[in-house]
């Protein structure tokens, strides 16, 4: 799994969390362009994409990362229904909420 979020400590916390329930995060990354390059690079299982990155559109980064042939879930400190229909038609294989994220609801949505 790759992490990619402008929020270093949510990284750290997000990676150590998955780590120790069995789900192996291979790379960090703090922005977008970090976050394509990352993913291409490392060919990882899942990424786990912040909406709000400082440089790019979360939701594009997202495109860009299924178009080549990714799996995403998409996460943010906000609730799903505050990007509308944006969710949806990003390609991801799913959003999970900072607040709740958790080994066995991230697995949920990827095997979904």
């Amino acid at each position: 799994m790759l992490i990619v979020d402008d929020d270093q400590f949510f990284r750290e916390m997000a990676a150590a969390l998955l780590d120790g329930q069995g789900l192996s995060v291979v790379g960090e990354a703090a922005d977008g362009a970090e976050g394509i390059e990352q993913a291409h690079r490392l060919r990882p299982d899942v990424v786990l994409l912040d909406i709000q990155l400082p440089d790019l559109d979360g939701f594009e980064v997202c495109r860009i990362l299924v178009d080549a042939g990714l799996r995403v879930v998409l996460c943010s400190g906000r609730e799903a229904s505050a990007y509308g229909p944006l969710v949806k038609r990003s390609g991801a294989r799913g959003f999970i909420s900072k607040t709740v994220l958790s080994p066995q609801e991230l697995t949920r949505i990827i095997e979904s």
